[in-house]
């Protein structure tokens, strides 16, 4: 009777905002021993082309709102198992930093459950990313000394005190998946009455040749910034320090729509080994 094989180990790692050299050390020595890897959408090709071992077997299981082909959470964490139960030494590469706003407890909880051995390897988060290459320091003397992770993708239970907080604090707020429905929440500071002082950006594809960034005030929204549709992924920063932009821009605006990430739609099926 033949021994079931030793379970592998997966390697749950970032691959940071977009710009490939932005990728950690301890990354690149796991993509280049990784038997599997299973790919996020919002991944920079150049690292897999530069890092990924020739005769890795990669999978694309990204997600996209709304869109064709898009790899359910559920479809993933079965990946993950099933390939560390064959005894496959796994690296699954997210977009940014891996804590952040990118499912990894489902992922986790499906590796504990099953004893699988694994490893966490932090990424740069796309906040701190677009903040750099924006010249906008999240924090800064005067300015704010506190920032808030925040997302209002999906229909949030949130409260009017909760904006109401949110609209006086002092604190920077960035918002991950929140570009499609950045009207309402203007609309929400705004009515709870926040600063004229503050302004917003929108940092689009941050890190990348094809970063866009645009500011306006948010009493001037709907003149400056309303109906439009913005690039994903895109960032949004709301605070004081959204001022300091225009004096530390350092990294060249690039008005193209063009899309720097393959759609999820392209990537659909694709298995590359």
């Amino acid at each position: 009777m033949q021994a079931a094989p030793q379970k592998g180990k997966v390697i749950i790692a970032g691959a940071g905002p977009g710009d490939p050299d932005l990728i950690t050390v301890k990354t690149v020595k796991a993509l280049r021993h990784a038997e599997v890897i299973l790919v996020d959408r919002l991944i920079s090709p150049e690292i897999l082309q530069s890092y990924a071992a020739p005769s890795a077997e990669v999978v694309y299981v990204g997600k996209q709102c709304r869109s064709y082909g898009t790899t359910p959470q559920a479809t993933i964490n079965e990946l993950l198992v099933e390939y560390a139960l064959l005894g496959k030494q796994v690296v699954r590469l997210k977009g940014g930093d891996v804590s952040i706003f990118s499912n990894v407890l489902d992922e986790l909880q499906s590796l504990v459950a099953h004893e699988i051995e694994y490893e966490i390897i932090p990424g740069i988060t796309a906040a701190l990313g677009a903040a750099a290459y924006a010249g906008i320091p999240l924090t800064a003397r005067q300015h704010s000394t506190a920032v808030r992770f925040l997302t209002f993708y999906t229909y949030s239970k949130l409260t009017d005190a909760y904006w109401q907080e949110l609209a006086q604090t002092e604190d920077t707020l960035v918002f991950y998946m929140s570009s499609e429905r950045l009207g309402e929440v203007v609309e929400k500071l705004t009515r709870h009455g926040i600063s004229e002082e503050k302004q917003l950006a929108v940092v689009e594809q941050a890190t990348t040749p094809l970063q866009h960034v645009q500011t306006s005030s948010l009493y001037d929204y709907e003149k400056n910034l309303g109906g439009k549709t913005f690039v994903s992924p895109s960032l949004v920063i709301i605070g004081r320090v959204v001022n300091l932009h225009h004096e530390f821009k350092w990294f060249t605006n690039n008005p193209s729509r063009e899309h720097y990430f393959k759609p999820v739609s392209e990537q659909v099926g694709l298995v590359l080994q």
